[in-house]
């Protein structure tokens, strides 16, 4: 099947993703199309990715974070890439990954689309947390080739952690009182790349924010490559995502590139925020 045969590139990739970080760690002369300066490795793994999914037969579309259009002929499934999640932590050599979706509808599309989705997380081991077929299965990748070590993965139902982006003084007030209410009951857990945090949180149950901003009410992480193909983990794994009112994976994209506040983790917490919000 296509949706396997994407996987399967993917988690080969991965591997040779990470050996090919070390002497990429510069930034180039160049922006992505949300405007965040890309760092070398940013473009060498998109590179990377577009020419081998696009090869695959039954793959008619691919879009990255880090190209502005879609690229394809249209015909068949769309993939959505975020190729370095985190890359700003390449320069402190902290956690990073790979996030990505298999949409069944040409992109943009809404995450009630999505095929299968998941993310590879380069940590002291690289894995690959997938949902596919209604259930998440972590991975341990080494050499080209995948090794499930947790299948039927749940959310814990005794929420652990916590870890909420953004500068607390550009939160709005209404999630500045929910945090205070939550970082009295939960541990702390943020790194700086969305995939480490996350994991945290399907690890060890618990929720990740990165909300709508004073500054920037639109949210900062980007549907498509970041919030939908998060949201269809965690949802898979029995837990709530929400762009402050609804499921990410009910919000109807207009553009390839469109951002949007994220919340995931225990239905619990999520229910409390978005009353918080309300």
């Amino acid at each position: 099947m296509t949706v396997d045969a994407v996987v399967d590139v993917i988690a080969r990739s991965a591997t040779e993703i990470r050996q090919g970080l070390v002497g990429r760690r510069g930034t180039v002369d160049a922006e992505n199309p949300s405007g965040e300066r890309q760092v070398e490795a940013d473009v060498w793994a998109d590179e990377l990715l577009a020419e081998r999914l696009l090869a695959l037969g039954g793959v008619g579309e691919y879009a990255s974070e880090e190209r502005p259009t879609v690229e394809g002929d249209g015909d068949g499934l769309s993939v959505a890439v975020d190729p370095l999640d985190g890359s700003s932590n390449l320069e402190s050599n902290n956690a990073m990954g790979t996030v990505f979706a298999v949409y069944d509808d040409p992109l943009p599309a809404p995450g009630t689309a999505i095929r299968a989705a998941g993310y590879v997380l380069y940590g002291p081991i690289t894995t690959l947390m997938l949902a596919y077929g209604g259930s998440v299965t972590e991975y341990e990748l080494s050499g080209g080739e995948r090794t499930p070590v947790r299948e039927g993965l749940t959310l814990p139902a005794k929420p652990v952690v916590y870890g909420f982006g953004g500068r607390v003084p550009d939160w709005p007030e209404e999630f500045r009182a929910y945090a205070r209410e939550v970082e009295s009951e939960l541990k702390l857990r943020y790194g700086g790349a969305m995939v480490g945090d996350v994991n945290q949180v399907v690890s060890y149950g618990g929720i990740f924010a990165y909300p709508a901003l004073d500054s920037r009410p639109e949210g900062k992480l980007r549907l498509l490559f970041e919030g939908a193909p998060i949201a269809h983990v965690i949802e898979t794994a029995g837990g709530r995502s929400s762009d402050g009112s609804r499921s990410l994976l009910a919000v109807e994209p207009d553009s390839v590139h469109e951002r949007t506040p994220v919340h995931v983790g225990n239905a619990t917490l999520v229910d409390r925020l978005e009353a918080a919000l309300d």
